[in-house]
């Protein structure tokens, strides 16, 4: 099975360079440790690529797309049809994934996952559709563990796929009407945290929506009883298709050893699925920023990571992870491209 194969093949990172890689950024024609984080982030990539300096290349984002059941229940403050709306949309380039993938040169590919609508052969988006969407896991299990499992192996083998085109940077958006929802879902099912704690406001619900909101997930996660030690059955129960696909492009990069650079709380939900499945993951990924969403905060605690930025956003589509991706490039870019004291003719501190 491709889940379990790419899982044996996460291992802790190789550190025997580490020292190589600090003398090479402490040669470079600054005081030491003087660019902060971003000398941290081209350490990391070097240490992740194995290689000083690291190499730069292509970088994607992969946006994924489905619909989510939950959203019968009327948790979001927008209809259903607008997961299809704005898959079209990004297709079209008028998104604001769109303009930023286009500022940062990163390429962007857009996947339905499970979007309730079927698109045009022509210029549509990848299509790894198990089925329409979600079932309400408000009244029972969201999808079989068949589905959950096609969706995580479809994540690994697009970055399988990925990892073959001089990949440098990998990264994942998410579009599903419900999914902070079925996120939220995820989260309390495997730390065992409050509902009413952790639900934020998602796309910008009113305060009795708020509350209907925790009632479900509530609901959802007593009649459905999602397994904490198993992170299949708790996104079977309660996660959606394209949680699932990020999943599985998470492990598919701790795989293939690429930089993982993760956006907002649905994403960072998904990490959470992949660091429980194998906690060797942890060494590729990148938290591009803090959500506005209430909960992302305590999900980057469970994965011991920081944020580069707190822009105060919560849209989602991988827009944090587009703008982080130009901060590690460019970190990379301070290790490859600038001067080293010898090379400078320029003195060393003495003191």
């Amino acid at each position: 099975m491709l889940l379990e194969e790419t899982l044996k093949k996460i291992r802790p990172l190789d550190r025997s360079i580490e020292a190589e890689i600090q003398r090479r950024l402490d040669s470079l024609t600054k005081p030491r440790g003087s660019l902060g984080r971003l000398e941290e982030l081209a350490r990391r990539v070097a240490l992740i690529q194995h290689k000083t300096p690291p190499s730069l290349g292509r970088k994607l984002l992969f946006v994924f797309a489905a619909d989510h059941g939950i959203s019968e229940e009327g948790v979001s403050a927008y209809p259903k049809a607008v997961t299809a709306q704005m898959t079209t949309n990004f297709l079209q380039g008028g998104a604001a994934i769109n303009v930023l993938a286009r500022h940062y040169g990163v390429d962007l590919e857009v996947v339905d996952m499970g979007v309730d609508f079927e698109f045009s052969s022509l210029n549509g988006p990848r299509s790894y559709k198990a089925k329409r969407g979600t079932n309400n896991f408000a009244s029972g299990p969201a999808m079989t563990r068949e589905e959950a499992l096609h969706s995580v192996e479809t994540g690994i083998g697009l970055a399988q796929e990925a990892a073959s085109w001089k990949l440098f940077l990998l990264g994942a958006g998410e579009m599903g009407i419900g999914n902070t929802s079925s996120a939220t879902a995820v989260f309390c099912a495997l730390t065992g945290l409050s509902v009413r704690e952790m639900t934020g406001r998602g796309t910008g619900i009113d305060a009795p929506t708020w509350t209907r909101k925790v009632s479900v997930i509530e609901k959802g996660l007593e009649l459905n009883q999602p397994d904490p030690k198993d992170p299949l059955d708790v996104l079977s129960k309660v996660g959606g298709l394209e949680i699932g696909a990020t999943v599985g492009l998470i492990l598919g990069a701790a795989a293939c050893r690429i930089p993982m650079i993760l956006d907002g709380y649905i994403c960072s939900s998904a990490a959470l699925l992949a660091y429980r499945l194998n906690p060797d993951i942890k060494d590729v990924l990148f938290a591009s920023h803090l959500s506005a969403e209430v909960g992302h905060h305590s999900v980057l605690n469970e994965l011991q990571l920081t944020p580069l930025l707190d822009l105060q956003m919560r849209l989602g589509e991988g827009t944090g992870a587009c703008i982080a991706m130009g901060l590690v490039e460019a970190g990379v870019k301070i290790m490859r491209e600038m001067a080293t004291f010898e090379s400078a003719g320029v003195g060393e501190k003495i003191l």
